[in-house]
């Protein structure tokens, strides 16, 4: 992992919160001139039923463009290893082989498992050159979606939507959520997965003022307002840190109780329409 040296690079934990060998296999840019046919905008579901949030609760402390904040890359992780484990067994255990993803709000690294075979997988995020280094893209696209929702993207093109530790600075979770339910094919899943990490200040009023157990019903709300998702499904785990990692200033702080341990896990999944069943 590269070292971090720009100020901001890493997400505060909120208390109380490889390159690709060959230059040919980077992923490509996603043409994003699609037309989305006005049918596909007319059905009932996928609607916003209602807001979620009040138009406090979509402030952040931080309101500099979005682009310049993450106009600089940041070749770092933004969850320790523990919580990077637990995300990538859960997306064994339920992505299919041979899927179709799209890994929204992303970066240099999907946490995809290495030994699985995907069909397509296709990244957005806010820094081309993070995304062009993710070994697991095919393709890629840069958008903010705090300034424009719409994804320009077919209905009906993927299997599964990946959102990981990025749902906090979402000032138009609503329209978002709306538009991956339309991306996604019927009986696709949407898995929002996150910690006690953020950008402090980048992070919107609601998910900064919230506990735990508040950040998680807020994404449950979000699948929620949208017609059409399958009932919620939460995940939540308190993860053992591992002792024997870090340094000698880490251990002697952990023992004087003033470093808690590892990030804990959280997601939240709902399916289109239905959940799957496979045999």
């Amino acid at each position: 992992m590269l070292a971090a040296t720009p100020q901001n690079t890493r997400p505060q934990k909120l208390m109380a919160s490889a390159h690709r060998s060959s230059f040919t296999n980077l992923p490509r840019i996603l043409n994003m001139a699609a037309d989305v046919p006005a049918a596909d905008r007319n059905s009932s579901a996928g609607k916003v039923k209602r807001l979620v949030l009040s138009p406090e609760g979509r402030m952040k402390l931080n309101n500099s463009p979005d682009r310049d904040f993450y106009a600089l890359p940041r070749f770092v992780k933004h969850v320790d290893d523990n919580f990077i484990s637990a995300l990538t067994q859960l997306y064994r255990d339920r992505i299919r082989p041979e899927s179709e993803i799209l890994d929204l709000m992303s970066s240099w690294v999907s946490h995809l498992p290495d030994e699985v075979k995907y069909k397509r997988v296709v990244g957005h995020g806010m820094n081309a050159q993070e995304l062009s280094r993710n070994p697991k893209l095919d393709y890629f696209f840069v958008k903010d979606l705090n300034k424009d929702q719409t994804l320009e993207i077919q209905s009906n093109s993927f299997d599964v939507v990946l959102c990981t530790v990025s749902v906090q600075y979402l000032q138009q979770p609503e329209k978002v959520f709306a538009e991956v339910f339309r991306v996604l094919r019927p009986g696709g899943m949407f898995i929002v997965s996150f910690s006690n990490r953020l950008f402090y200040e980048k992070a919107i009023s609601a998910w900064r003022d919230g506990t735990a157990y508040g950040r998680t019903q807020l994404v449950v709300q979000y699948f929620q307002c949208v017609r059409g998702f399958t009932e919620p499904e939460t995940i939540r785990r308190v993860l053992a840190a591992d002792r024997t990692k870090g340094s000698p200033l880490d251990a002697f702080l952990r023992f004087v109780g003033l470093l808690g341990g590892s990030d804990p896990f959280y997601a939240v999944i709902a399916h289109k329409n239905f959940k799957p069943i496979y045999e």
